[in-house]
């Protein structure tokens, strides 16, 4: 077999009714398609007989964390073309028609089966987890879904996200702004909406690698208590905070947020944290956050949101970003998360859209773990380093195209007079203090 290319070219553009973007090289070293267009590597047909088994997203995820499938050329212009092809299309035809029940998806089938050999396919690679069962957002399936995300290896978070270990979206002042500059100014753009300052309790949810615990301590003087679930992430912000001197303003719990009780706290933070949250368990959520929070105190909820798309309640589940990402991760659109916080009883007082920043900040990490390649690989495995690559270049094209957002909420818990204790002019924070 020496065609392999040519016969898959052909088989696409017939299914697709248009021309392949892509340059498609196969196994048998055969290529075909537009010259000068990022290269599709097909590097064993067993990739074939994944889209055959599990045809769309999750098959072509298996066959790319397999190894079997990979790009050469601009990461990023090959997901833009491809994008449009694959994790672009309606609902309503995205994997809604099995090749067995379509006769032109029958014939390209048998012809999928002549040049990937015969079924079943390959076990799924060992990087992904398999669905769960039983109830969402249990405090159990919680903890297991961030160990998976989480706990695999501190030294691989530090490789991507450089040493403010802050995983989620930077504030950059300008596009040549340093990652390490933009962190620094998110975080300190979240303690000056929050008016943190001497005396204070502040409660970090999600609390990660400790980077908002240290900020707001060293800088604002306040007391900080970090939860988190991860037990890997809870050991590295503790050596932090004890090489910066900051253990009597500092406490990091492995802690449910449902179990804190301890409050009550001036101000809460909640940065990346709530997209794991979902949304049978999110009324529940802002309602504890709620009662953790003092009158008068402040809530910063930094949180990824979707688009509106047709009936609210059918969230579409990623097969890839639950399967191998976040698993149970839920995005709501920004809407729906202010109307339940307000529910909650909480006053939304400023919301601010910082989806342009992400897109920034996953093109610095996508740069860094490139750069970074062979370590990363080692520091893992070679298919977790794949999934990184792709779901964070995939996530900065999806920000840029509007697809999904990032947005930071202030609330505030009202005075029982009413008084939220805000200013009369509001974003005094937009300006850094002296």
């Amino acid at each position: 077999m020496a065609d392999a290319a040519q016969r898959l070219t052909t088989l696409a553009e017939e299914l697709l009714s248009t021309p392949l973007p892509v340059r498609i090289r196969a196994w048998d070293g055969s290529e075909a398609g537009p010259p000068g267009a990022p290269v599709l590597v097909i590097r064993d047909r067993k990739a074939l007989r994944r889209l055959l088994w599990k045809p769309g997203e999750l098959g072509l995820a298996r066959a790319w964390v397999a190894g079997e499938l990979d790009i050469e050329g601009d990461l990023y212009e090959a997901l833009g073309v491809l994008a449009g092809l694959i994790w672009e299309r309606d609902d309503e035809a995205k994997g809604s028609v099995h090749p067995l029940r379509d006769p032109a998806l029958r014939a390209a089938a048998r012809e999928l089966l002549k040049l990937g050999g015969p079924l079943p396919p390959p076990p799924a690679p060992a990087e992904e987890l398999r669905r769960h069962t039983g109830p969402l957002h249990t405090k159990r399936r919680d903890k297991e879904s961030i160990s998976h995300h989480y706990d695999v290896g501190n030294d691989f978070y530090a490789l991507v996200l450089g040493p403010s270990m802050v995983y989620s979206c930077a504030y950059f002042p300008d596009e040549s702004a340093t990652l390490e500059d933009a962190q620094r100014d998110k975080l300190d753009l979240i303690a000056r909406k929050l008016e943190l300052g001497p005396g204070q309790r502040l409660l970090d949810v999600g609390c990660g690698w400790g980077s908002m615990a240290i900020h707001a301590a060293r800088q604002y003087g306040v007391q900080v208590t970090g939860v988190t679930l991860s037990t890997e992430q809870a050991a590295y912000a503790r050596k932090r905070i004890a090489e910066e001197g900051l253990t009597d303003r500092i406490e990091i719990r492995v802690q449910d947020y449902r179990d804190v009780c301890d409050g009550p706290y001036d101000a809460i933070s909640s940065i990346g944290m709530a997209e794991h949250v979902g949304s049978v368990q999110y009324a529940e959520y802002a309602a504890d956050l709620y009662a953790l929070l003092k009158p008068g105190g402040r809530l910063l909820n930094h949180q990824i949101a979707r688009r509106p798309v047709g009936d609210e309640g059918a969230y579409q589940v990623d097969e890839f970003i639950d399967r191998y990402v976040f698993p149970d991760g839920e995005l709501a659109p920004v809407g729906r998360t202010v109307e339940l916080l307000e529910e909650a009883g909480f006053e939304v007082r400023d919301l601010e859209s910082i989806r342009e920043h992400y897109a920034l900040t996953l093109r610095h990490w996508v740069a860094r773990l490139e750069k970074n390649w062979d370590a990363a690989r080692r520091m893992v495995t070679p298919g977790r380093a794949r999934v990184w690559r792709l779901y964070m270049a995939a996530s900065a094209l999806s920000f840029e195209r509007n697809k999904i957002g990032v947005n930071q909420v202030l609330a505030v818990r009202p005075e029982s007079s009413g008084t939220s204790g805000m200013p009369l002019r509001a974003r005094v924070w937009s300006e850094r203090s002296a």
